[in-house]
């Protein structure tokens, strides 16, 4: 059970979960082939395909797009509805809160800054020049990376695991939800909703603060 009383830590996915959008079939876009790499992403997030393989093969299709071209992605910051909010409640209850994705840092820097978070964790692009290689650094932020990153960071805050929140909306977040004390799917793959504590369908994260004021309350009854 959740304490929400106690210290605790929230880790979010990034695409689809913080923000609206997928983030690298955005930049597929500037390259004209956004219909392919979104067919990709969409296949990777269902579990259908080996997660880093998919995205180094999908990352390949980036070469050549420049840091420029990339600054119009997130201008502004397409955040999910309320998640700033849902952020902003955390903290106010003393709990660190993190963005873990597979996704690029590039991105889950400016949200960690615009969202108060505590940490990111996300992959790094290649750069030459400016312009992107179409490679990935390694070692790729996985599925089983994103788990053991929420281990690491309620290990460095001290954190009990067992009062520790994953949110996420693919078949890539699966070890993650596993490995929290509370699984949230939020506007989900099947794959995840299956195995969740927690499934939210309409896209407005503070609907779980509703739902976690709900388990308290009945927790207080029983």
């Amino acid at each position: 059970m959740i304490d929400l009383s106690r210290p605790g830590l929230i880790v979010f996915d990034m695409d689809s979960t913080l923000i609206t959008i997928e983030c690298i079939d955005e930049i597929a876009g500037l390259a004209g082939r956004k219909a392919e790499v979104s067919a990709v992403t969409e296949a990777a997030m269902r579990g259908q395909l080996d997660f880093a393989a998919s995205l180094q093969q999908r990352v390949q299709v980036l070469a050549g797009i420049s840091e420029q071209q990339l600054r119009t992605l997130f201008d502004p910051i397409p955040v999910t509805p309320g998640a700033a909010e849902l952020v902003g409640w955390f903290k106010q209850l003393g709990w660190r809160t993190a963005v873990v994705s597979g996704g690029f840092t590039w991105f889950t820097g400016p949200l960690r800054e615009m969202l108060h978070l505590d940490a990111d964790i996300a992959n790094q692009l290649e750069w030459y020049e400016q312009q992107l290689t179409g490679r990935v650094s390694l070692p790729i932020v996985d599925a089983q990376v994103k788990a053991d990153s929420l281990r690491k960071l309620a290990q460095r805050w001290h954190i009990d695991v067992a009062n520790t929140i994953a949110v996420g909306d693919g078949a890539n977040d699966i070890p993650m939800l596993e490995a929290a004390g509370l699984g949230v799917a939020f506007c989900a793959k099947p794959a995840l909703k299956a195995i969740a504590d927690i499934v939210i369908e309409s896209p407005d994260l503070m609907l779980l603060k509703t739902q976690l004021e709900q388990r308290v309350n009945q927790h207080g009854k029983s």
